[in-house]
């Protein structure tokens, strides 16, 4: 073969629109082009706010009066707070932090306004599910300086001395679950979900791609075999490989980054593998539309960004705008980070989990069977 000297832009413009054409004809090639900087730039620019406001708070009232009233009206106007429940019991105050519905429990104890009346500087209590300390701490300013404004017009007459001089209560904010703040004991957990879909969607979505690609499919599908059986077969290595990891993630928690574990390691396995079977499911989806490696790894960018961004993992649950925390809860991250926090800091038993684990369920059931239906569609 005989090649000419020199330097050709002919031969250069050749190869440059070969290439071209080969993008043109690979549609999830362009998509990631397109997509990818559109995806970053919505998640980045509309999702994430690191000054979360309108988070969900339950008020115990244990005194009905106007200054109660007016406490409750000055936390609406903060912005900060979206009282979703007032009630009288804090146990039940305390029982929804518990289950991962409110973030804040303001309790508005007995003889408050007597207290008040009489200058005593009653306590007024806010219990903050700390497990996520990114999503709290501008909330808890707003509520410190309730201490000063909340009932400026109430404090008149005779209890105008009391506007004038220190404030009339003395709010006290007390973190469950990580009272000191440490975002370790977030981000760590937080993790364990993340690494997991990475892996394990990574790896399954390779399992019929590389049939194709190494000219095994024939044989595959030659099989006496239902699509159902392969699929299962396909997963089922990689069960034990997360399980694995989830060993080394949760040992190393424990003992390098010192994170409790308070509740029962049995229901977070249980957890665990319904976790990594939606996973797994969601990799083998797009190993039946890829047609290649490349692609399926590409497919798999545009399931681990949202992931990331909107599971509550990198950023605030509560602050992103209703149409993003409506993708984060079809996520399967979502629901196992809250169960993976609640478990290991909280204590959470079954009953706290079940909320996250059916939608765990019901995704991986939509995604295995979407699977089966694309699988059955190539054995045309």
């Amino acid at each position: 073969m005989r090649f000419s000297h020199g330097f050709s832009l002919g031969r250069i413009w050749a190869i440059l629109v070969k290439e071209v054409l080969q993008i043109r004809r690979d549609r999830l090639t362009l998509a990631m082009i397109i997509g990818v900087p559109l995806m970053q730039l919505t998640l980045f620019g509309f999702a994430i706010n690191f000054n979360p406001k309108a988070l969900p708070t339950a008020v115990s009232i244990a005194d009905p009066s106007v200054f109660s009233r007016s406490l409750i009206a000055a936390m609406r106007n903060s912005s900060y707070f979206d009282l979703i429940a007032e009630i009288r019991s804090s146990t039940q105050a305390r029982k929804l932090l518990q289950d991962g519905k409110v973030l804040f429990a303001v309790e508005v104890p007995e003889n408050f306004s007597r207290d008040l009346v009489r200058g005593a500087r009653p306590d007024l209590l806010m219990e903050v599910d700390a497990t996520d300390p990114a999503s709290s701490g501008f909330a808890i300013q707003a509520f410190n300086a309730l201490a000063t404004t909340a009932l400026r017009d109430d404090l008149v007459g005779p209890l105008g001395s009391r506007a004038q001089g220190p404030a009339p209560f003395n709010p006290v904010v007390h973190l469950l679950y990580n009272p000191e703040s440490n975002t370790q004991y977030s981000i760590v957990p937080g993790l364990l979900a993340i690494i997991l879909t990475m892996t394990l969607v990574l790896m399954t979505c390779m399992a019929l791609t590389r049939e194709r690609e190494r000219g095994t499919y024939e044989n595959l599908l030659a099989m006496p075999a239902t699509p159902l059986e392969i699929m299962i077969g396909k997963i089922a290595p990689y069960v034990v490989v997360g399980l694995v990891q989830s060993t080394i993630v949760l040992v190393l928690a424990k003992y390098v980054f010192g994170v409790p574990v308070i509740g029962s390691l049995t229901l977070l396995a249980g957890a665990l593998t319904l976790f990594i079977v939606a996973n797994l499911a969601v990799g083998y989806t797009f190993s039946t539309i890829a047609q290649s490696q490349l692609q399926a790894m590409q497919m798999t960018v545009f399931f681990l960004l949202p992931a990331i961004l909107l599971s509550g993992f990198a950023f605030p649950f509560a602050g992103m705008p209703g149409w993003a925390q409506d993708i984060g809860e079809i996520l399967p991250a979502t629901h196992f980070l809250r169960i993976a926090r609640g478990i290991l800091l909280k204590g959470n038993d079954f009953g706290n989990i079940l909320g996250e684990l059916w939608p765990l369920g019901l995704f991986t059931l939509v995604a295995g069977t979407i699977a089966l239906l694309r699988f059955r569609r190539t054995l045309d």
